[in-house]
């Protein structure tokens, strides 16, 4: 493997898969919201990830698309159903920890028991086995590269967790732009960029979707398709299409604007993305190699 990702998809860039994921979690579990709600009161919230999910798999068999599902032990412990309907209708499921702690304000060894305890609830809910990571809030960074061998040591196969932009909650720009192996047998495939006035540019989803143009954010990925001649990757949460979801009260303003800018706009905008362009689930995409579908335990 290179750290350019030379090779793992050789088509017309026309007919390049780029790879749809999902953070699977609830609105009330967002980083940004943690000053403002006590983890200890996340049980007592109101849960709409499930109902969000349906919606989001309804969309996806409208337009034929198969995804990955980056999800929390804590949702899947409460709803187990809908881990094993995700798997069901052939979308890959992959981990985003257990509790959405950032990788970065955890120890060593309190990652490794996060990491590997997401994986063996996923996989015994599902009876599949769950080859992918994405760390909450891409947190793994300069300062703690050790995420990687925990993640190499838990089994995973890729991880998707950094995000070569210079951001102020996150990011490494000097990073590789494209999937390369980071240890033996443990690949990092980053969130997509464009590359222009010598700087990376976010190009694949979150709240730079909702913020940009939807023509800017096509335009970007088909850049990366064309020029690049790379698969791109896409993200976004079940919260970003729920309009109705309760405002969460005394959050600062750049978090207020984060989290809410333009999400009535967001299902529309999905399905133009759905449309344009072709998608599959990140192992199918990235893994051909390695792992072309999720085997039984």
């Amino acid at each position: 493997m290179t750290s350019s990702g030379t090779g793992y998809l050789s088509m017309p860039s026309s007919a390049r898969v780029n790879a749809l994921t999902i953070d699977v979690e609830d609105y009330f579990q967002v980083s940004a919201f943690a000053p403002y709600i006590a983890r200890s009161e996340w049980s007592e919230r109101e849960c709409r990830v499930e109902r969000n999910i349906h919606r989001i798999l309804e969309l996806l068999a409208v337009h034929n698309t198969k995804a990955t599902f980056f999800t929390l032990g804590w949702i899947a412990e409460r709803y187990p159903q809908l881990v094993r309907l995700i798997v069901a209708q052939g979308h890959e499921l992959a981990s985003h920890g257990y509790g959405h702690e950032r990788a970065s304000d955890q120890t060593e060894d309190v990652f490794y028991a996060d990491i590997h305890l997401a994986k063996v609830i996923l996989e015994d809910l599902s009876d599949h086995r769950v080859s992918g990571y994405r760390a909450p809030s891409f947190s793994i960074g300069p300062r703690n590269l050790w995420a990687f061998d925990c993640l190499a040591r838990a089994g995973y196969l890729y991880s998707s967790s950094i995000y070569p932009i210079a951001h102020d909650h996150y990011g490494m720009p000097d990073s590789p732009r494209f999937a390369y192996e980071v240890r033996p047998g443990l690949m990092e495939i980053p969130i997509t960029t464009m590359r222009m006035f010598n700087r990376n540019l976010p190009s694949s989803g979150g709240g730079y979707f909702r913020l940009l143009p939807y023509a800017l954010s096509r335009w970007m990925l088909n850049r990366v398709n064309a020029l690049d001649q790379q698969s791109g990757i896409f993200y976004f949460h079940p919260w970003e299409i729920d309009t109705a979801q309760p405002r969460v009260a005394g959050i600062g303003a750049k978090t207020r604007f984060r989290h809410y800018v333009n999400i009535h706009r967001m299902e529309d905008r999905l399905k133009r993305l759905l449309a344009d362009f072709n998608w599959g689930r990140m192992d199918q995409v990235f893994l051909s190699r390695i792992v072309t579908s999720q085997v039984e335990v």
